[in-house]
């Protein structure tokens, strides 16, 4: 494996590439280069994240909203535009403190402050592998846990988490009320991935990969379709999480929920149970 110095050097280059492959076809090069670095990745993980919410969920509601209509979502539980712009402004003003808090992960990393690593040569396919599982396993724990926690110490969930449960009914979750958190909420939410890095040698792209890709987990979850894909925590029970409070707190799959006695799964007529904020 490389020297420190080594490694760090490697993480710069890699940042500065995702800048200028990000920033360089959409600003001119005045207004980017002469900005610090951070400033730039910050810039950056912006454009990427409106960008990312964005076109995911515009286009996902486009297909089962309109495209589609009534085959995935019956009439009456389609959220009205008003909702959907209420959701979109409530994303944007977080938006900026999601970045801010991608570009300060990516910081630590390019500092050696975390136990990421730059190329899978360096540990080998395998190591490789099994990393990824325990880093995803560990955000799995983790999440659940944050998440539990901002409905069950009254203070967070009061401050925090309420405002993203103002979306209680199918007809008012769509896809925009993924990120539309209360910005700390988000970075909460979040932050077993950066911690993850700390625990795990990781690599670091596909932790920014995954990173991203909660953008558009967070769109699919709020559609209220049931994907029946076991073991995945789909929207079907995230749906179930936003009417009744108290279950199915996990990430990517049920497990947590299940082990934990928080899980309750999406039945045909199953009715929701009495709200518990």
């Amino acid at each position: 494996m490389i020297g420190g110095e080594d490694f760090k050097a490697l993480f710069v280059e890699e940042t500065k590439f995702y800048n200028r492959i990000v920033l360089g076809p959409i600003l001119p090069s005045a207004v980017w280069e002469p900005l610090p670095h951070f400033l730039q990745t910050w810039l950056r993980c912006y454009i990427g994240a409106v960008h990312v919410y964005l076109v995911s969920a515009l286009g996902w509601s486009c297909v089962i909203y309109y495209w589609k209509r009534n085959l995935y979502v019956p009439e009456d539980c389609i959220p009205s535009k008003r909702t959907m712009l209420l959701q979109i402004k409530h994303a944007m003003k977080a938006i900026p403190w999601y970045s801010l808090y991608i570009a300060f992960d990516e910081y630590m990393v390019e500092n050696g402050w975390t136990r990421c690593f730059p190329r899978i040569s360096d540990v080998g396919l395998q190591a490789y592998l099994g990393y990824v599982i325990i880093y995803l396993c560990l955000c799995e724990v983790g999440i659940y846990w944050m998440h539990r926690l901002l409905h069950d110490i009254k203070p967070l969930y009061k401050y925090l988490h309420a405002p993203h449960h103002t979306y209680n009914k199918q007809n008012s979750l769509s896809p925009f009320a993924g990120l539309a958190l209360h910005p700390i909420d988000g970075i909460l939410q979040a932050a077993p991935h950066t911690i993850s890095t700390f625990l795990v040698p990781t690599h670091f792209t596909t932790h920014m990969v995954l990173f991203f890709m909660e953008g558009l987990w967070t769109a699919s979850i709020h559609d209220c379709i049931h994907g029946k894909l076991w073991p995945v925590m789909g929207a079907g029970y995230h749906t179930i999480h936003h009417t009744t409070y108290r279950h199915n707190y996990g990430h990517y799959t049920i497990f947590m929920d299940w082990l934990f006695g928080t899980l309750r799964t999406p039945a045909v007529g199953d009715e929701d149970e009495p709200k518990i904020s």
